[in-house]
């Protein structure tokens, strides 16, 4: 008897779960070295200097909050992936959950001299979908974080109504449009990795951590969605998230009891 087994996606697993391990291990070690590098001097030659006090606690600060923001957004991929099976049942309106998410932007926007408009529908028209209101709002603040980091200073943002799609059937959309410098073709693909970042270098000084948009992919899988990203460099970019539209509900006069109609 012979018995071939293909562990392919088994050993790809692995291969990811060690990458994440070791690039989570690398990220965290960075700032924890600075912190503990100013500390010595502190404790050192800088110790009755005032102005170098001051100098280096401002820099353990920022370190210390970005080893926070990492360990936050790490302790969320966590909790996504624990229910990552489980579809969310809350009927809720799309529309309103993403104007909600982004105006409580608007104080961001205006500090870093964004222009942010929000180009909703906000009555009669709904984009009703089965969704879970705190995730879908973590998603649309996390699109719009990026547009306001990376569009740049003076610039204008975008929150929309997406227009149908023949690759998205049934589903609603929400763009988030930025006129930033836009993205090179083959980094696009890899814009959902884990810890990948186009200018690495300037994601950690905006206080980045390179999982936004992981975790952005990982709440539409669980909702049966999907997010499009379409970009072109010196023309901005456009994030698209797509959820499955729910059923329409109707009330079934005879019996007074709700029935569920796909049309």
């Amino acid at each position: 008897i012979v018995q071939i087994e293909d562990r392919t996606r088994d050993k790809a697993l692995l291969q990811t779960r060690s990458d994440f391990v070791a690039n989570a291990s690398h990220e965290l070690r960075t700032p924890l070295a600075s912190i503990l590098g100013y500390i010595e001097t502190l404790q050192g030659h800088a110790k009755n200097d005032p102005e170098a006090r001051e100098l280096f606690l401002g820099i353990m600060m920022n370190q210390a909050g970005r080893m926070q923001r990492l360990v936050d957004d790490l302790m969320s991929l966590s909790r996504i992936e624990m229910n990552a099976h489980v579809r969310p049942e809350d009927r809720i309106d799309l529309y309103s959950t993403a104007h909600e998410a982004a105006a409580a932007m608007f104080p961001q926007a205006t500090r870093a001299d964004v222009l942010l408009q929000i180009e909703l529908p906000r009555e009669g028209e709904q984009a009703v979908v089965f969704g879970d209101h705190d995730q879908l709002t973590q998603v649309v603040s996390n699109l719009i974080d990026n547009a306001i980091k990376y569009g740049g200073s003076g610039q204008k943002v975008r929150v929309v109504a997406a227009e149908s799609d023949p690759r998205y059937p049934r589903h609603y959309g929400v763009s988030v449009i930025d006129q930033g410098p836009g993205i090179a073709r083959e980094h696009i693909p890899r814009l959902t990795e884990r810890f990948f970042r186009v200018n690495a270098k300037q994601s950690k000084d905006m206080g980045g951590t390179g999982l936004g948009l992981a975790i952005t992919k990982h709440i539409l899988s669980r909702h049966h969605g999907a997010i499009d990203i379409r970009s072109k460099q010196g023309h901005g970019s456009c994030f698209t998230l797509w959820i499955p539209q729910a059923p329409e509900i109707e009330v079934d006069a005879t019996e007074g009891e709700k029935a569920v109609s796909v049309q």
